[in-house]
């Protein structure tokens, strides 16, 4: 008797901690909070660059769900023309749909500044096709580009749906959707084993490089 309540015990610490697991990284969806639940202001873009009513950072929004319901699959590729055109993507190109909804060419306006500003990214050779589809250049655009953000996680109010953030070696959208302590999600595509597109993963990551918003 003694050796199966040992057991017993033994395999429900195992299952509670398999289970926490599974939650941290995600594969247990999480409770999603909006900024009503913590009077967080919605930030509404004063630009509307694609002239279509919608303002940008809800064009952003609006243009990664709409991509994200492709389910593309994960897998690094070259495509001439730089876009993908079929299903597979990788994290990078989560960004480059969203800004693209909202009239932003990432293809064309990271080539315009990795022209003008050559140090900036090393004096690397440039291929238009696949500079924009790297995080490390998008890092180096946004800083020069778009308005810098607090990396801090626990100021919530400054963290909105569309924003974009960079981690070493990956990015991704920040969500419209919170989890109960305020902490946005993220939009992203990481890897092929990854169960959601929409994640709770700013609070396990300690490699947040950037936080931008576009306008």
């Amino acid at each position: 008797m003694k050796r199966i309540i040992i057991f017993i015990s033994v395999f429900a610490v195992l299952s509670a901690f398999a289970v926490y697991l599974l939650y941290c990284f995600n594969y247990i969806p999480h409770k999603k909070y909006t900024n009503k639940d913590f009077d967080i202001p919605q930030y509404i873009s004063a630009v509307d660059k694609d002239g279509d009513g919608i303002d940008d950072q809800t064009d952003i929004l609006n243009g990664v769900k709409k991509y994200l319901k492709t389910e593309p699959k994960y897998k690094s590729k070259y495509y001439v023309g730089g876009y993908p055109d079929d299903e597979y993507g990788v994290c990078t190109d989560v960004v480059a749909q969203g800004l693209k909804c909202a009239g932003y060419d990432l293809m064309e306006l990271v080539d315009i500044d990795k022209m003008a500003h050559p140090a900036d990214y090393n004096n690397e050779k440039a291929d238009k096709n696949i500079d924009f589809r790297r995080v490390r250049n998008l890092k180096i655009y946004f800083d020069n580009n778009a308005l810098i953000l607090t990396t801090d996680i626990k100021k919530i109010n400054e963290w909105q749906g569309g924003d974009i953030v960079v981690f070493k070696g990956h990015i991704g959208i920040v969500s419209e959707h919170r989890n109960s302590d305020g902490i946005p999600f993220v939009y992203h595509h990481a890897n092929p084993l990854q169960r959601f597109y929409e994640e709770d993963i700013l609070t396990i990551r300690d490699d947040i490089l950037g936080h931008y918003r576009v306008s």
